[in-house]
């Protein structure tokens, strides 16, 4: 059985993945980390990695980038492999993310599913023979209007899975209200919805001269994410030191 830390239980993934491994044997969640105890957990709950004294095999984190740093160092004190599905780091997180990985096996993922990292190997697979052919790229990514960081990190994820296929890097653009030009080639168009309440909903666009390929991905629930950073923690749990990703879950 893998002894799971959770940092963030008391957030909507905490929950999903809380109640996920209530049904699972081949894992349990030993201790919690929040920033409030609200009673609701099964398992101890603490502040911080620090004044947690349970023993674990990994760590899951699906929080906020707030207090990552600490939590982080923490984990190397420790020697804790850790999950980290938190996006929006920023550059100096990324590269501590990184030199942390030389010492522990870390795997970062902006999405935990299944279907969006098979979408992901398909563009690293297709996405410059599509460019070669004169196809444009665009993405459209929708979420719940409480999302707080925009793009997503999914929707940058697959934009870097395009730009690494691609001999010459493309821009990736945001907004062009302040623009009054025609579309260059070699970008890549990134737009975001926040509103109600949707999981999460990812689209690929590659429109060509006279054709247009449109790839979809849905999340009807977050369990799907939840499933994922479980079987990721299982995964990393008998791991040497080093960046891991979702395709190295999933094979």
């Amino acid at each position: 059985m893998v002894r799971i830390i959770l940092r963030g239980c008391n957030g909507r993934m905490g929950k999903v993945i809380s109640a996920i491994c209530e049904n699972d044997p081949d894992s349990k969640i030993v201790a919690g980390l929040d920033v409030f105890d609200t009673g609701a957990c099964n398992y101890p709950v603490f502040k911080n990695l620090g004044e947690c004294g349970s023993e674990a095999d990994v760590a899951i984190d699906f929080s906020s980038v707030d207090g990552l740093d600490e939590f982080i160092d923490e984990c190397v004190e420790r020697r804790l492999p850790l999950v980290l599905c938190t996006t929006g780091l920023s550059g100096d997180q990324l590269a501590k993310v990184r030199k942390a990985s030389k010492k522990i096996p870390v795997l970062r993922s902006a999405n935990m599913s299944l279907g969006i990292n098979t979408l992901i190997k398909f563009l690293r697979e297709n996405s410059c023979m599509l460019s070669d052919a004169g196809f444009d790229i665009e993405i459209v990514e929708k979420h719940h209007n409480q999302k707080l960081d925009a793009p997503s990190g999914t929707a940058m994820a697959l934009a870097a899975a395009i730009n690494d296929s691609l001999p010459e890097k493309y821009e990736y653009v945001y907004d062009r209200s302040e623009r009054r030009e025609k579309r260059p080639k070699k970008e890549i168009g990134i737009s975001a919805v926040r509103g109600g309440s949707i999981v999460g909903d990812h689209e690929v666009i590659f429109a060509g001269p006279d054709e247009v390929i449109e790839i979809k991905h849905v999340a009807y629930s977050r369990s799907i994410f939840g499933n994922g950073a479980v079987q990721a923690a299982k995964f990393l749990a008998l791991c040497e030191p080093g960046m891991y990703d979702m395709s190295d879950v999933i094979g």
